[in-house]
């Protein structure tokens, strides 16, 4: 089959190689005409995905032109640019699988990048997949055994999707639950920064675990109050996702809260560093969406403040510690 990926980032330039490693032919699309012919040239990219070389079977590009026989389109553009990059360019994706690796809410209209996919190109929720999990893109493309899921409200697509990026070290899992994987995958980068944020004060293994037991449970009462099954976020892209991305020194957000409990300002850190931490713009939504949807997320409103009000982190935390006394499986 002919793939085509959008967005030559880390993730992007990962599933590159994984399709490629399957035999499959794969066009590599890039914003930045000096980031394709540096994929082309040298088979390398140094800025997002160091250390790699790409497989035969890419070809990077600028140009919409070159994929027009393209079969699956993958999309890995950072959820906030999603609606910019489809109302510049004419991708071909008509009548076309269209398969998500963007974790994210847009900002501007609280959508799911299923939504917004909808919204400025027409893709219908038939041949819509979400590809997420704990998945780093640095240890994926070196072919470190990892598992996810495809999401698809039509079981066919997903089952597609599964048999064409499965590989001995990339296993994928099926699910008809497309707004719980995608709300997974978008909404654990808020409670990745704030683990990160525990690292940056040094605060020790107990605070970052109740952190991330906390945080699932408000990812999934946002999740099911907007029409996800409460499973979903026991799987890969809840659970799964969570951890990886709390944990680990790939994780883009954790190392953003990480910045911030060493004592730094949010523009500094982001100034740091080209790629996207997509929790820091997630955390307006989300909370935006618990307004919306009724649903109370305490520590998605203390991350808020605390990046966005200049909120003493420690406050922030001794705040969440003498809240009213709850039962646990409280919703």
């Amino acid at each position: 089959m002919k793939f085509a990926v959008i967005g030559a980032g880390g993730w992007g330039t990962a599933l590159a190689c994984i399709l490629a490693g399957s035999n499959n032919s794969v066009a590599l699309w890039a914003h930045n005409p000096d980031v394709a012919n540096e994929l082309n040239t040298r088979r390398t990219n140094d800025t997002y995905l160091p250390g790699i070389t790409l497989p035969d079977g890419i070809t990077a590009t600028h140009s919409t032109d070159e994929l027009t026989d393209t079969d699956v389109f993958v999309v890995t553009v950072p959820t906030q640019f999603i609606r910019s990059v489809f109302s510049t360019y004419s991708f071909p994706i008509r009548d076309r699988i269209v398969v998500s690796g963007s974790k994210g809410i847009e900002r501007s209209t609280l959508l799911r990048v299923s939504e917004v996919l909808a919204d400025v190109a027409g893709v219908p929720a038939a041949l819509f997949a979400a590809l997420t999990g704990p998945s780093h893109a640095e240890e994926a493309a070196r072919c470190v055994p990892t598992t996810v899921v495809a999401a698809a409200a039509d079981r066919d697509v997903a089952v597609a999707v599964q048999k064409n990026f499965s590989t001995p070290s990339f296993r994928v899992y099926t699910s008809g639950d497309v707004v719980g994987a995608e709300l997974g995958g978008a909404l654990k980068n808020i409670i990745a920064i704030s683990a990160g944020i525990i690292d940056g004060l040094e605060l020790g293994d107990n605070t970052k675990a109740a952190l991330m037991t906390r945080g699932l449970v408000e990812i999934t009462r946002l999740g099911v109050a907007m029409g996800a099954e409460p499973l979903t976020f026991s799987g890969l892209s809840g659970l799964g996702d969570l951890i990886v991305t709390c944990m680990s020194r790939h994780s883009r957000n954790r190392w953003v809260g990480e910045q911030i409990g060493r004592g730094k300002r949010l523009d500094d850190v982001l100034h740091e560093t080209k790629k996207v931490a997509e929790g820091v713009p997630t955390t307006v939504s989300a909370l935006a969406l618990g307004r919306k949807y009724n649903v109370e997320l305490p520590i998605v409103e203390q991350v808020h403040s605390v990046l966005f009000e200049n909120k003493n982190p420690r406050e922030a935390i001794q705040e969440l510690m003498v809240r009213g006394f709850k039962p646990e499986l409280w919703w």
